[in-house]
């Protein structure tokens, strides 16, 4: 289960997301980056970024700590920025926030990497992973990785889950390839993408998908097009989640293609 600290202090803001991320100091004493729940995606961006990242941690990638963060409005009462204070104020109650990386450094596909730096099967696993979770932001002009102990960190998946934007076709938007996975910036060294479908796919049981939903607070799960209630909001995550692993050969297929296309 996810852990719900409180923020104490904020610490900087992080200016080069769209949303206006911030570090922030907890009541753990840790530090975090704290995803706004009145920025403006919204909640909608929180239910991918927690649902998306404990995905990739049950696929076994590297994700840092995802928590349940209480922001208290008075938090920025002496903030300068009035766009800070505004956001503050729109996000009182339960926000996102991610374990600080301090000394991480953004992966960058443009430096020689040495031989061996990027494991194949950790590659295929992202690639199956943001196809699966329909993540558009982890192109090489956003790779959303982070080094940090020689290891890849996976962060950032907010505009994941796409679909969640209009429950309108739903069933039929579970089917659907991915394209946008051409782009991705691990395709090239993705080199075992079928076997790892074989691996991963059995990992992401109903019952971990539904356990994985269950942490999604309630205030976050508005009512949408036949989904009036929290719980009928994770059903139909669950429902979408569920038809998607059946239909995993086909952004699979479509994975192999896009990477014989391009090595």
């Amino acid at each position: 289960m996810l852990r719900t600290i409180q923020a104490t202090r904020y610490v900087t803001p992080l200016r080069e997301g769209g949303s206006l991320p911030a570090i922030v100091e907890a009541d753990d004493c840790g530090l975090y980056v704290l995803k706004f729940r009145g920025a403006g995606q919204g909640p909608l961006a929180l239910v991918a970024e927690l649902v998306s990242g404990e995905i990739g941690r049950a696929l076994g990638l590297r994700v840092p700590e995802l928590v349940l963060m209480e922001v208290d409005s008075a938090l920025g009462r002496n903030e300068p920025d009035y766009e800070i204070r505004e956001l503050l104020l729109a996000s009182d109650g339960l926000n996102l926030a991610l374990d600080y990386l301090p000394g991480s450094v953004m992966f960058d596909p443009a430096v020689r990497l040495p031989e061996g730096a990027v494991d194949p099967r950790i590659a295929s696993t992202a690639v199956w992973f943001d196809a699966f979770v329909t993540n558009i932001d982890r192109t090489a002009r956003n790779p959303n990785l982070l080094w940090w102990h020689k290891a890849l960190y996976f962060i950032d998946h907010g505009a994941s889950l796409y679909f969640h934007h209009s429950w309108e076709d739903v069933e039929q938007k579970a089917l659907r390839p991915f394209p946008p996975i051409r782009d991705h910036v691990l395709l090239k060294w993705a080199s075992e993408i079928a076997s790892v479908d074989e691996v991963v796919r059995p990992l992401l049981t109903e019952c971990l998908l539904a356990e994985i939903l269950r942490q999604v607070p309630d205030a976050w799960l508005l009512p949408e097009l036949g989904l009036a209630t929290p719980d009928d909001k994770r059903r139909g995550y669950l429902a979408y989640f569920l038809s998607r692993l059946n239909g995993s050969p086909l952004f699979v297929e479509e994975a192999l293609r896009a990477r014989a296309a391009i090595v």
